[in-house]
């Protein structure tokens, strides 16, 4: 039986838990791009570009990104060209983010949140992200908890400052109707529409995620 290596990027404050409800078949391999430690001044791109070092291009592989490692996802598929290329919750295009948060970006505002307000994992904080049920409360609890706030300031610092416009080929953006983190109406054209999902749909709905990803390798 031929194998089918897929690669995991996980969501800003997340790791590859966030992925632990997607259930694949016995003929994936499934490969997690754990977190680097990020250089100082660093671009989203040039950090997608160390993180794909990890990756074997001597088979065919696919990639499968959520929200901040769908971006990340993005800036490796336009060097590497996987088989096809998986976004859940995510953008290809800086144009798909709010416009609130370009001009927060325009204007360095996230220099100015303090670094311990980012390890709080408090109730706004997991409603926006659609934590609905006591498992997906504590999962989100525990994974913000465990990340590394200064990883997340220069994460969010990336996010505000990407400006990538290109789409690679072969790729299918999966997006929820009730994402509050980043608002279906912002979304440049989602491939699969998730009605009623919000932001952490890749546990919530992983079942309807799943049967995508798998239809489609």
């Amino acid at each position: 039986m031929k194998r089918k290596t897929v690669y995991f990027i996980s969501g800003l404050g997340a790791d590859r838990r966030a992925f632990r409800k997607l259930i694949f078949p016995p003929d994936f391999e499934l490969v997690h791009l754990d977190w680097i430690s990020p250089i100082l001044n660093e671009s989203l791109a040039a950090y997608a570009a160390r993180l794909a070092l990890r990756i074997d291009t001597s088979v065919p592989f696919y990639l499968v990104g959520l929200s901040f490692g769908g971006m990340l996802a993005t800036e490796i598929a336009k060097k590497l060209n996987p088989v096809h290329t998986f976004l859940i919750s995510s953008t290809t295009s800086y144009k798909g983010l709010p416009w609130y948060y370009r001009a927060a970006g325009k204007l360095r505002l996230q220099k100015l949140v303090p670094v311990s307000l980012l390890k709080k994992g408090n109730g706004i904080g997991l409603k926006l992200l659609g934590a609905k049920t006591q498992d997906e409360i504590t999962l989100l609890k525990q994974l913000v908890t465990a990340c590394d706030p200064y990883f997340m300031k220069w994460a969010l610092t990336c996010i505000l400052e990407w400006r990538n416009t290109e789409r690679p080929v072969n790729l299918t953006h999966i997006h929820g109707t009730a994402d509050n983190i980043l608002p279906f109406r912002f979304t440049t054209k989602p491939d699969v529409i998730i009605t009623g999902g919000g932001h952490f749909m890749v546990y919530a709905n992983a079942r309807e995620i799943m049967d995508v990803i798998t239809s489609r390798c």
